[in-house]
């Protein structure tokens, strides 16, 4: 039984036909796909539903469109919480954790009391997205520098927040060139690129999106969204890594504890573990510690918004 949250949304619509077509969770595995959103939207979810059930995709045994959380949440194998209030053009950060505080502690109330306790949970909006959709957005610049594709570039780093302060960490990249592997900075041999506009186009990539389409990125954040569930289901490969936003346990990296910060990871058995004694230069620690900060006032905010609710 999956859940996809905010089903009548924009990155939802990318989402579910990639889930239902067994993009996500394979060929063999039968799907029930419950789609949540709020009772204004319950029109557009019919059609939405509508859509789905035209595909007349095999591996969907039956799908499930509410308002109510009762019905939405109980029994869940997986949680894909997309809804949420868009981050918009010229909107601080700040109005959009207000906003969306609410609703996921809604959400977190609710899968404690009705789904399962194994149950895996991603939250895939434009502001919690963290670590897998800038994996990706890391590897494409590189990728076309270098005249590769993306699947010849493997263990990039996104550390910390999902906003200006995420630092994008390609140390410890590899780079598959003329059938060799090479790391990333001896192949493009310019360090001032990877070390400065490299960074700063990563860094700003969705607010360039907003300002291009007058909307947050939907398409991209749903491949994000289907890439981060299927490396939690069938794990990732010997000798790679990748990125996610995870609860930091205060022996990582010398990041703070309890912050939801992005490491590097590597999956086995649907259990995530941090990839640990990987080298960290000084310019690294700078960018990691910046990043570190941002998300500890967030949070310390979230919690002032929590508190007053």
């Amino acid at each position: 039984i999956v859940l996809v949250t905010g089903a009548a949304g924009q990155i939802a619509y990318s989402l579910l036909y990639s889930i239902g077509n067994g993009s996500v969770f394979g060929k063999d595995q039968p799907i029930i796909l419950v789609l949540l959103d709020i009772t204004p939207m319950m029109a557009v979810l019919d059609g939405v539903l509508m859509e789905l059930q035209d595909c007349a995709l095999p591996l969907l045994k039956d799908i499930i469109a509410t308002d109510k959380e009762e019905v939405a949440f109980k029994d869940l194998d997986v949680a894909v919480l997309v809804g949420s209030m868009p981050r918009r053009e010229g909107m601080e950060r700040k109005d959009l954790l207000k906003a969306n505080v609410k609703i996921f502690k809604a959400q977190g109330s609710a899968l404690e009391k009705y789904a399962k306790k194994s149950v895996k949970v991603t939250v895939g909006n434009s502001l919690e997205r963290l670590g897998i959709g800038d994996h990706f957005l890391n590897i494409t610049p590189i990728a076309l520098k270098l005249g590769v594709t993306a699947d010849d570039v493997k263990n990039v780093i996104i550390w910390g927040n999902h906003s200006s302060t995420q630092y994008p960490d390609v140390n410890h990249a590899k780079v598959k060139l003329q059938g060799k592997e090479v790391g990333v900075y001896e192949a493009l041999k310019d360090d001032s690129w990877l070390k400065g506009e490299f960074i700063t186009t990563v860094q700003q990539r969705g607010a360039a999106v907003i300002k291009a389409r007058k909307l947050s990125s939907a398409m991209s954040a749903a491949k994000a969204i289907s890439d981060h569930i299927r490396d939690i289901w069938f794990g990732t490969p010997e000798g790679e890594f990748v990125s996610m936003g995870v609860i930091s346990d205060g022996n990582s990296y010398g990041v703070p504890d309890d912050l939801l910060y992005s490491f590097p990871v590597v999956i086995k058995n649907k259990s995530w573990k941090f990839v640990e004694g990987l080298p960290i230069n000084d310019f690294s620690r700078e960018k990691m510690d910046l990043t570190a900060k941002e998300l500890a006032e967030e949070k310390e905010t979230a919690f002032e918004f929590l508190a007053s609710a």
